[in-house]
This record gives C-alpha cells, structure tokens and sequence, in this order.
C-alpha cells in the first residue's frame, strides 16, 4: 500500500516547528510568575519570554527554519537517520508569520534556529536572509536572537551578529571528551568553541557589536558528565568569555540514542529536573551572590546534592561565617544567607537606617525561607 502525505501549508509548518523548537532553551527565562513561563497560543505556537538588557521582560516568536538535519547528535530528536516528519520554511513564509504575531501584539521578538540543511553556512544564510528581510525591508527594530550552527564560517557569523540582538551557540556539554559521546561529525573545538570565542571577541566592551548578547546551552545528562565538570565551564564561559547567560536542559529520556549515558542515568526523571533546577541554582550563585567557582559543594562524585540548595551547603560547611549579625554585616555577606535574596537584603538594609533590627518579625510575615535565614542571623548590637 502506497502512503500519499500532501504537503505541509504554512500553518501545518509552523505547527511542527514551533514544537520541534522546544529542545533549544538557549533564551527561555523561567520567573515566578506563570504568566512568564513559555506557553502555548492558541494555535499551538511556542510563546518564549526573554529578558532584555534593561530588566524588561518580552515575548518571543519562535521557529525552526527547518528541522531537517544532516548531524548525527545522539540526544537529539531531530539527528539525522531519525523517523520524524521534515519540513522547511520559506523566509517569506516566516517574515509573515511573525509580523502577524507582531502586529498583533502578541509577540515583541523573534527567536529563530534550525536543524543543518546541507552545511553550516547555507543554514546560517538562510537565518540570516529572514533578518536581513526584517531590519531593512520592514524596517524591524525589536530583538531578535538568531542561532548560530556549530561550525559556521566566520563571515556568516559576522553577518549574524549584525543584525540580531542576542546569538547562541550551544556548547551542549563540557569539554571534548563529553562531546564525542554525543556526536562523532561535529569537532568541539571547532565547531563550538571557536564560534563562541569568535562571538566573545566581536561582542566585547568597546567593539561595534558590543550591544548583542550571547547564550549557551548545556543538555544536562546526555553525556554522562558530572555536575562539576558543568559548573566549571559555566564558570569560565563567564569569566573568560563573557557570556550574559547559561542555561540548562535536563536531557529527555527517549528522545535520544537508547545508548546514551543519559537514557540508563540511575536518576529518574523528577531527579534529573531536580539536578537541572540544582544547577540554575549555582548560575545565581555566580551571576548575582558573589560566589566563585571554587566555593560550590559537590558531593564525592562530583555532583550537586539533590536534597539541598547549593547555598545552603555551602553555609552548613562554612560555620566559621555564621551567625552573622543582620545589624552589621554588608550587602555581599547578607547574600550568603540561605533564605535571604535580593529582596529581602535591600528590604534589610533600608531598615537598618532606621532602626536596628531586634527580631524576625521586624521583616515582616515570615515564611520559610526567613525560617531558614533564622538558623545563620543573630541580632547583637
């Protein structure tokens, strides 16, 4: 029996896409706020929220140019030899989608990637062309983050950077050795490494292209790798190379090479979102409480402990800091309290210009997480 599958219109496309998208997080932002969370419209696209260089908050349109894919990525749904249903957009077909959503205020930005047709450069030309379509014929302002595929030449680059306002390329796991388990056609320092370094340099403070900012992405299990190997480069794609975010995906078992290291992990898959969720939790340690490299906790293996902040590890192993006196100590020492955040600090610090704090209840209502600070404050003069 013959099957006859008529060809995908725009919105069956786009349908596909937008779902086939979700495996890159390389700009989501999770908040508190549900409303803040990628969702779903009502046509079944995948809404993105991203925050924006001043704090403000903004939604994305996000596609696949295309989920075609000649890479082999063993984590990946979309590697090549995989049964999955291909297709490709026009960039006239993309351009009127998200100026439809655009127009219509439900999207501010656009994010676009894509599996690898052919080779790294005829993709990137493709990405490139639809911003170009945007910045110059429709005059698009707004932010846009553009993929930039492993192993794309330099002058592709240069193009991409041009016209967006933040790129990625995900560095998927730490270091060579990790990487060959995921994939034998890509060459991690080539393919990843470069581009990244490439995208620092042209990115710098001072260089032309200083306002566009760059993300990564670790698949976090796939490879087998520990969560110390990952805080490490985390670690020194901030401070080597500058980049404004990581983020972390917990590898989705099944969707890979039965293989893989990540589909016989011992976790199950609460723990595996767990150790993604651990792992965000040492980023804020770096990015906004002042902790280095060489102050996370790991437990003999390596590895973050499942069943306690990262934060709250440290201070346990730290006694010598605590208790801290609220009265006294600085902003920096402050931050280091398990329960306290930015928050509460600056909530702290205003008051004490006023009056000297004698007790809990002069934060107000407490709840668990000032239960928790309790343990490591005192109140002395």
């Amino acid at each position: 029996m013959i099957s006859i599958h008529k060809k995908p219109d725009t919105h069956e496309k786009l349908q596909i896409l937008s779902q086939d998208s979700k495996y890159d997080l390389a700009c989501a932002c999770g908040t508190k706020n549900p409303d803040e969370h990628r969702h779903r419209s009502d046509d079944n696209r995948w809404i993105y929220p991203v925050v924006l260089p001043d704090g403000r908050r903004t939604f994305l349109f996000r596609t696949l140019v295309s989920n075609s894919c000649v890479n082999d990525c063993r984590y990946c749904p979309l590697r090549t030899g995989n049964d999955s249903r291909r297709c490709t957009l026009t960039k006239e077909e993309i351009v009127r989608s998200f100026l439809h959503y655009y127009r219509a205020g439900i999207v501010s930005g656009l994010f676009l990637t894509s599996g690898v047709t052919g080779n790294p450069d005829r993709t990137m030309q493709a990405i490139n062309d639809v911003a170009a379509i945007l910045r110059r014929k429709e005059e698009f302002s707004g932010y846009m983050h553009l993929k930039v595929i492993p192993g794309a030449s330099d002058a592709a680059i240069g193009e991409t950077i041009s016209l967006a306002s933040a790129v990625s390329v995900n560095i998927e796991t730490p270091g060579e050795k990790n990487f060959r388990v995921l994939t034998k056609g890509k060459d991690y320092l080539n393919d990843v490494i470069r581009p990244i370094k490439l995208i620092s340099r042209l990115t710098a403070r001072g260089e032309k292209y200083s306002r566009v900012r760059q993300t990564t992405q670790f698949v976090v299990g796939a490879s087998g790798e520990s969560d110390s190997e990952i805080v490490k480069y985390t670690w020194g794609l901030y401070r080597r190379l500058r980049l404004s975010r990581v983020y972390f995906s917990a590898y989705q078992r099944g969707s890979g090479d039965s293989s893989l290291p990540g589909e016989n992990s011992p976790l199950t898959n609460e723990q595996m979102l767990t150790r993604e969720h651990r792992l965000y939790q040492t980023d804020w340690l770096f990015r906004k409480y002042g902790f280095s490299e060489d102050e996370i906790p790991f437990d003999p293996d390596g590895n973050l402990l499942l069943d306690t902040d990262p934060k709250e590890v440290w201070a346990r192993n730290h006694p010598e800091f605590f208790p801290l006196n609220i009265n006294k100590a600085d902003m920096m020492q402050l931050l280091r309290v398990p329960g306290l955040g930015h928050v509460t600090v600056d909530m702290i610090l205003r008051l004490r210009r006023e009056q000297r704090i004698r007790s809990m209840d002069d934060l107000g209502k407490t709840g668990k997480r000032l239960v928790t600070a309790r343990q490591y404050i005192e109140f002395g003069n």
